[in-house]
């Protein structure tokens, strides 16, 4: 593996990283796109939007404080206050942890002189993601014809990297590729926060302390063993940092030297931050030579009942029920298995997802964002669009409107959990269920249809045989 890895670094030497030149032409050459939605960080589920920068700076001097509107205690005024004032003792006790997991003692000194927080962090972090763009416009966004494009060239400017990874993870390279491009634009979107800052700030302040603890000594590991200069450790303010976007922990995990050269640099070589993916896809449990999913078309009068991640059928079962793949392709194995998805509702595309829709969810659990990367893969290999239309005129609720959902459901005797906004597999299924005592097509989606209905007669629903 070192010897393939070495002569993989002199046959691509061109194109693996700052040494050679090859991130700074790849930024030079592709301009930066505007991030469209607020993503997840994708290796360790904190959500964070990107911003638009194609260098990274020495040096961000923490911003001043911003107000922050929570109910949970740690995010009270006095108990940020307090956090703040206690951040040298929290980082003095976390330099101790670290010590203990292999950091040097020169590195703890080091690396944790002169932190001070950023407590413009917390707005970010209390900040409740308000979703205004239906997956269709996701999607539709993320997967444009420029993307493609520069896609493709940065696939031919590092083709040799794309193969070794193919062929050494078993992932496809157009997968992987597709992550690049829809994390960082290809390396010209990756975000100004320092992540030691960043994450030493979480560790000791706010709500997500105990979280953040393992990403900020996580950290300070990868800097003291030397995979990344500090200064070059540049990310998302809620630490995600790479080519690729990868939390410290994550890191620590997935990370591989890819290149040969002695170090995990996702942040200066594209071969490091490339082979990083391809294995933590394989982690995440993709088989290779499988399709992340299949368009299909559902036949008339189909129980949309079955649109459930729950229930799993081989696509023999899917085509025996009437479901077809579009433009007459047959499904690729009748063996192999997956569960219907249909994320715009009834009216949208609708897909059979199989395991490998899951790993690329092991990278960010987002339905919207797996789609994102699977259909920006097809693309880049030459795929066609979607064939079914997403719906023109759909609207997503609003944030406020999504508990109001939740709780008109709760208070009909459904178990929702507690309303926070959060559609998840419960909410879904109570969906599912009213809108079939609603006289709807249960597709489960929590649209605007289903909040009017539930406006309308909620004691009728109950009386109905809730």
């Amino acid at each position: 593996m070192r010897n393939r890895a070495i002569g993989l670094r002199r046959r691509t030497s061109a194109l693996t990283g700052p040494r050679a030149g090859v991130a700074a032409r790849t930024a030079r050459a592709l301009l930066v796109l505007p991030v469209l939605l607020t993503l997840g960080a994708c290796s360790g589920g904190v959500d964070f939007a990107p911003e638009r920068t194609a260098s990274i700076p020495v040096a961000r001097k923490p911003a001043p404080a911003r107000a922050v509107r929570s109910s949970h205690p740690a995010m009270q005024p006095q108990a940020l206050a307090a956090a703040e004032a206690n951040f040298p003792r929290c980082v003095a006790e976390l330099g101790e942890k670290a010590r203990a997991r292999g950091v040097s003692a020169q590195g703890v000194r080091t690396y944790t002189a002169g932190l001070t927080p950023d407590m413009s962090i917390m707005a970010k972090l209390d900040t409740q993601p308000e979703f205004t763009r239906t997956t269709g416009d996701y999607v539709t966004s993320l997967v444009s014809d420029t993307r493609i494009q520069r896609g493709r060239e940065a696939m031919t400017a590092n083709a040799a990297v794309f193969e070794a990874v193919e062929r050494t993870y078993g992932v496809d390279k157009y997968v992987v590729a597709a992550i690049w491009g829809i994390e960082t634009n290809y390396g010209t979107v990756r975000g100004t926060y320092p992540v030691l800052q960043a994450t030493a700030t979480l560790a000791c302040v706010g709500r997500r302390q105990a979280y953040f603890r393992d990403e900020f000594v996580a950290a300070l590991q990868i800097v003291d063993r030397g995979d990344i200069p500090e200064s070059h450790l540049r990310g998302s303010w809620a630490g995600a940092f790479g080519l690729t976007q990868f939390m410290p922990t994550a890191f620590q995990r997935d990370a591989v030297d890819f290149d040969g050269d002695g170090h995990r640099n996702v942040v200066d070589s594209v071969a490091d931050a490339m082979g990083s993916t391809g294995a933590k896809l394989r982690r995440g449990g993709w088989v290779a030579g499988r399709s992340w999913g299949y368009e299909v078309q559902l036949p008339r009068g189909f129980d949309y009942r079955l649109a459930d991640k729950s229930i799993v059928k081989p696509m023999a079962e899917w085509a025996s029920l009437g479901v077809r793949r579009v433009a007459g392709r047959p499904f690729a194995n009748g063996a192999e298995a997956g569960y219907l998805l249909l994320p715009a509702g009834a009216e949208g595309p609708a897909f059979v997802m199989t395991g490998n829709f899951k790993a690329l969810l092991s990278y960010n659990p987002a339905d919207a964002y797996a789609l994102a990367i699977g259909h920006l893969a097809d693309r880049l290999r030459g795929g066609d669009p979607f064939v079914t239309p997403w719906p023109a005129d759909q609207r997503p609720l609003a944030r406020g409107e999504r508990i109001e959902l939740q709780q008109r459901l709760a208070s009909m005797g459904y178990e929702v959990g507690t309303p926070d906004g959060v559609m998840g597999a419960k909410t879904r299924d109570a969906v599912r269920d009213f809108q079939i005592r609603a006289g709807l097509v249960p597709d489960g989606l929590p649209d605007v249809a289903v909040l009017e209905h539930a406006r309308r007669n909620p004691a009728g629903y109950r009386q109905a045989g809730l």
